[in-house]
C-alpha cells in the first residue's frame, strides 16, 4: 500500500504511515516524536505500529547529531536470527519434536533463568569492551556472563518451522538482556537532566550524546552474540537430533531496536528504529509472526520514506493485560493444535497467543513497497521465554 499521511502539529514535520489502521494512541505518540527540534525528514509508521512506553513500536525517525534513549526500548539491540537445516522437516514427528524442545529448554535458560556461577566465558570482541561510567562497567561485568546465551521472556522465542520446500528452520528472538536494560535506563536519566526536546535527545558532540552513542552500539554488539551464542546451543542439540548441522550461508540475522548512520536523502543520519528493522535493497531480513502463525523471510526494497525500513513482527492488538482478560488458556491450545509447546504454560502464554496479534498476511500487504516475501516459514515448534 502507498503510505497515509498522518496529521502532524504546526510546525513538526510529515509522518508517513503504511498501516491501514494506527491506533490512536500510537498516533499521538508519532505526533509528539514529529514534533521534536532534532527530527528531520519525516517520520515513518511500520504497519504494526502500536502503543507502547514513549515511543510506539514501529516508530522510524532521523536526527542529524542526536540520539534519544527514550525511542529506542529497554532492550537495545534485541532482533532475530535464522538459520536453515537441508533437512525435511515432515519426518520430525511429534515425540521427536517434544524431545528436541525438551532439550532446548535444557541447555538454553528461558523467562528469568540466567546461569549459574560464573557464568560463560565471553567472546574475544566482547571482552575488551568498556561502558562509559564505572556503574555501567559494574554491571557489565556482573550480568553479561550470566545472560550470555539466554533466552528473557515476554514475547521472545526459540523455534524450528518449515519452509514451502520442506526444509528445517531454527528461528529466534531475544536481544540484550539485562545489560541492555541498565544502559538504556541510565542513558535517559542523563538525557532528562541534559537532553533537548520534549522527549530528550543528547547532541552526539556532547560527551553525554558521544557515551550514549557509545554505549548503546556496545548493548546491540551484545545482543548480536546473545543471539550467536543462544544459535549455536541450539545447532548443537539439532545436530544431535538430525544427525547433521545448518547451512550457514542460509544464516540471517537483524536489530530492530537501534539507532544506526546511514546515507539516506544526501547526507548522514541517524535512524532511530524502535520494533523496526533496516534493510538495504535485496539485503535478507526476517518478519516473525505470532508463536502460532507464520514468519516470512524477506529481501528489503530501500524505500526512501521508510528510511529503507520494514515491520519488525505483527505487531500487537491487545495488550498484555487485555489478552489475560479476553483469551482463555483453552482458546490458546486450539490455536496451538499443529504446533508443539508446552500446554503446562498455557495459562501463562495466553499473552502471546496468536489472536493478541495483527494477521501477517495484512502486515506483509500493508508493506509490499518495502520488502518482497521470500520464504514463508510455519511453525512446528516453539519454545517461549
Amino acid at each position: 500500500m502507498m503510505p497515509r499521511l498522518l496529521e502532524s502539529q504546526p510546525g513538526a514535520v510529515p509522518i508517513y504511515a503504511w498501516a491501514r489502521a494506527v491506533p490512536a494512541g500510537a498516533v499521538k505518540q508519532l505526533q509528539h516524536i514529529a514534533s521534536q527540534p532534532y527530527v528531520v525528514e519525516h517520520v515513518a509508521a511500520m504497519p504494526d505500529v502500536h502503543m507502547a512506553e514513549g515511543v510506539a513500536v514501529g516508530t522510524v525517525f532521523a536526527t542529524e547529531r542526536h540520539i534519544v534513549p527514550g525511542a529506542l526500548g529497554g532492550d537495545l539491540g534485541c532482533g532475530v536470527s535464522a538459520v536453515r537445516f537441508n533437512f525435511p522437516a515432515s519426518t520430525i514427528d511429534r515425540a521427536e519434536l517434544i524431545r528436541i524442545l525438551t532439550a532446548f529448554a535444557k541447555a538454553v535458560p528461558v523467562g528469568d533463568a540466567v546461569h549459574r556461577g560464573r557464568g560463560l566465558p565471553l567472546p574475544p570482541e566482547l571482552e575488551a569492551e568498556r561502558l562509559s561510567t564505572h556503574r555501567l562497567q559494574r554491571e557489565w561485568e556482573r550480568l553479561v556472563p550470566k545472560h550470555l546465551g539466554t533466552l528473557g521472556g515476554g514475547n521472545h522465542f526459540l523455534e524450528l518451522d518449515r519452509d514451502a520446500a520442506g526444509d528445517l528452520w531454527l528461528l529466534l528472538h531475544t536481544g540484550s538482556r539485562g545489560v541492555g536494560a541498565a544502559i538504556a535506563a541510565h542513558h535517559l536519566r542523563v538525557a532528562q537532566a541534559h537532553g533537548e526536546g520534549s522527549l530528550p535527545g543528547l547532541r552526539t558532540d556532547t560527551p553525554e550524546g558521544a557515551a550514549c552513542l557509545a554505549d548503546t552500539a556496545q548493548a546491540c554488539r551484545f545482543a548480536r552474540a546473545n543471539r550467536d551464542t543462544l544459535t549455536r546451543r541450539a545447532v548443537e542439540v539439532l545436530a544431535e537430533a538430525l544427525g547433521q548441522g545448518p547451512d550457514l550461508d542460509s544464516r540471517v540475522d537483524v536489530h530492530h531496536n537501534h539507532v544506526a548512520a546511514e546515507s539516506h536523502f544526501g547526507r548522514t543520519l541517524l535512524i532511530h528504529r524502535k520494533g523496526a528493522v533496516g534493510l538495504a535493497p535485496g539485503q535478507r531480513g526476517l518478519i516473525p509472526g505470532s508463536m502460532g502463525t507464520a514468519s516470512y523471510l524477506v529481501a528489503g526494497r530501500g524505500e526512501p520514506r521508510a528510511f529503507g525500513s520494514c515491520s519488525h513482527g505483527a505487531g500487537r492488538v491487545m495488550t498484555r493485560r487485555e489478552a489475560r482478560e479476553r483469551i482463555r488458556p483453552a482458546a490458546l491450545e486450539h490455536a496451538m493444535r499443529r504446533v508443539v509447546f508446552d500446554a503446562g504454560r498455557a495459562a501463562s502464554l495466553v499473552e502471546e497467543a496468536p489472536a493478541a496479534y495483527r494477521d501477517i498476511t495484512e502486515v506483509l500487504e500493508d508493506e509490499e513497497e518495502l520488502v518482497t516475501p521470500l520464504l514463508r516459514l510455519t511453525p512446528i515448534a516453539v519454545l517461549k521465554g
